[in-house]
């Protein structure tokens, strides 16, 4: 079996394919449907899709994975992702790629509550925040990489699919060299109710940290689901789109590291509100300059190096704020915010384009970030004006 740090990047190269397989997803299936003639608010719901699938999974994983161990719900979630993924091309249809969707965001949600809750509580003070980042960076890379796929459909329609399934099923056999682990003693406790009790208390403590996630998610559903569509409405073309997309995902890339390693430093609360702030300015100034596609190369990659850390930022605030017996339901709840977020973007993101065709869409992005920004800092004034 492997060693220890091996674990961690076989861990680390799973998300990284789980990032590809739905950073590929969102656009390549947006634009499938928006070329079949399909509205664009149709086309945001469906979207929604792979989110309603970790959220149908998310309250059943935690019993399994304190029974099983890490090792199976991994493996697990790895076979309905890349089983999922080649499935598509066998019949299209609405109704039958939103079951697959919801495939895929199950095994994904099984795969990351795996891998997320293994290095959180494997990891060590000094370690969490680098450790996450680079969690939050691989995942961002396979993000990034995805929409590239979306150029294989000049060749055929059904070869984007069976490239993911294949590097799924190559990087999925990895977990074959890895020795199953268990959660600690104290992560074992409690009844369905005590469960219940945990994220209650777990929602009290670190709500305010769950924000980031729900807004990640928001962000990157939108901007792979929805942007597409925008995009092509203003002008842009299909190869253009696929390569401004990733611009966000590499900007993160950048700069997650160096965000996660600094917000051990001065505090995560700083770093969340200084990043928020310049990816309110990015995304304003997009919506005036997003028919330039040198603006908005330039300005996708500066809101990904603001905003793009959003999730393992949000990962790390959690962890600081919850006692180690509460980590595995805190992590359960990331995910769960994100895939609200990744649900809501979508579909809201479709209303907004079919019902506010003269106004841009970088703007409800911008309003979404704000508010998020005003949580998080007046949840902390309020606490100082308490104490």
């Amino acid at each position: 079996m492997v060693s220890a740090k091996t674990r961690f990047w076989i861990l680390i190269s799973l998300v990284t394919i789980s990032g590809f397989s739905q950073g590929m997803l969102l656009p390549l299936l947006a634009i499938i449907l928006e070329q079949n003639q399909i509205s664009s608010s149709i086309n945001g719901l469906h979207a929604t899709g792979l989110y309603v699938g970790v959220l149908i999974a998310s309250p059943f994983m935690e019993k399994p994975m304190r029974k099983l161990g890490f090792k199976p719900i991994i493996v697990i979630g790895g076979f309905l992702v890349f089983a999922s993924l080649a499935l598509f091309p066998l019949w299209q249809s609405l109704w039958f790629w939103f079951v697959l969707r919801m495939m895929v965001g199950i095994g994904d949600q099984m795969l990351h509550f795996g891998t997320q809750t293994w290095i959180t509580t494997t990891a060590t003070k000094e370690t969490r925040g680098r450790n996450i980042a680079y969690y939050g960076m691989f995942f961002g890379l396979g993000f990034a990489l995805g929409p590239l796929m979306t150029r294989l459909l000049s060749i055929n329609e059904v070869l984007p699919f069976f490239v993911s399934a294949g590097l799924s099923i190559i990087v999925w056999s990895l977990m074959l060299f890895v020795k199953n682990m268990w959660p600690a003693e104290d992560y074992d406790s409690g009844s369905g109710s005590s469960s219940t009790k945990r994220f209650i208390q777990t929602g009290k403590i670190a709500w305010v940290a769950l924000l980031p996630s729900f807004g990640y998610g928001f962000l990157e559903a939108t901007l792979h689901s929805i942007f597409p569509i925008y995009g092509l409405r203003i002008g842009h073309d299909v190869d253009i789109l696929s390569l401004l997309i990733p611009c966000f995902a590499i900007g993160s890339l950048l700069t997650q590291l160096p965000l996660g390693i600094l917000s051990d430093r001065i505090g995560r609360r700083s770093i969340l509100l200084y990043v928020l702030v310049g990816g309110v300015a990015c995304f304003m100034m997009a919506a005036y300059l997003e028919t330039s596609v040198t603006a908005l190369f330039i300005l996708f990659t500066l809101a990904g190096m603001f905003v793009g850390s959003l999730f393992s930022l949000g990962i790390s605030y959690m962890t600081d704020l919850l006692p180690g017996n509460l980590l595995p339901a805190g992590n359960l709840m990331i995910g769960i915010a994100f895939s609200l977020g990744s649900i809501s973007g979508p579909f809201l993101g479709g209303l907004y384009v079919e019902f506010f065709p003269t106004l841009s869409f970088f703007y409800m992005i911008g309003i979404m970030l704000v508010f998020i920004l005003t949580a998080i800092y007046f949840k902390r004034e309020k606490q100082i004006s308490v104490s």
